[in-house]
């Protein structure tokens, strides 16, 4: 195209339609339209959603979620008619083993100031045989010794640093969930009750 020949300003005018006109059709005014995904946290239920430009408005963004639910509510109905267990017994005999391993060792830091890096000869039991008083079931709840709401693993940090004078354990360490998972384990059947003191 002899863009020479365009006089102003009839041949801006028109050079500059004609940019929108291909702009437009590449999609590439306003915000870029494109398909999404929305899948719910079984990995399975999802919706795909044509047109996509940013977050969905309150009101569509709850119909999506219900949809998504009853997506999921209507495959586990279906699943639940063919096998009344979903899992085999092979998958729960592995289950059972992984859990148990992690309670045992949860109890063994349980009694053992050593592996946990205390400092002054004092483990957990000692304070809490059988994992007794530590009231799992009533995490999250403001707790005095830390000025705060906290959760069961920050009272389990609290203890180490100011009873055992041990180091905090970081969120995701083995130890951690160990003796969160015996906590929960040597109290289970309480009532789950978060706040109460």
């Amino acid at each position: 195209m002899n863009f020479r020949r365009f006089k102003r300003p009839h041949g801006l005018l028109i050079l500059t339609l004609a940019v929108l006109a291909v702009t437009a059709s590449l999609g590439l005014t306003g915000r870029t339209k494109r398909t999404k995904t929305i899948r719910l946290c079984d990995s399975q239920s999802k919706i795909t959603i044509e047109n996509f430009n940013g977050p969905l408005p309150e009101a569509e963004a709850r119909k999506v979620a219900r949809a998504l639910m009853q997506q999921y509510q209507a495959r586990k109905a279906a699943e639940a008619r063919k096998q009344p267990d979903p899992h085999t017994r092979r998958e729960r005999m592995i289950w059972d083993r992984e859990l148990k391993k992690m309670v045992a060792e949860g109890y063994r830091l349980f009694h053992n100031w050593k592996a946990l890096g205390g400092t002054i000869g004092v483990s957990c039991d000692m304070c809490h045989p059988n994992a007794a008083n530590t009231h799992p079931q009533t995490y999250p709840k403001f707790q005095k010794q830390l000025k705060r709401v906290g959760l069961l693993r920050d009272m389990i940090n609290w203890c180490l640093e100011n009873t055992m004078e041990a180091p905090p354990l970081p969120e995701n360490d083995p130890r951690m969930k160990a003796l969160e998972a015996y906590i929960h384990w040597a109290n289970r059947g309480t009532k789950f009750e978060p706040g109460r003191h």
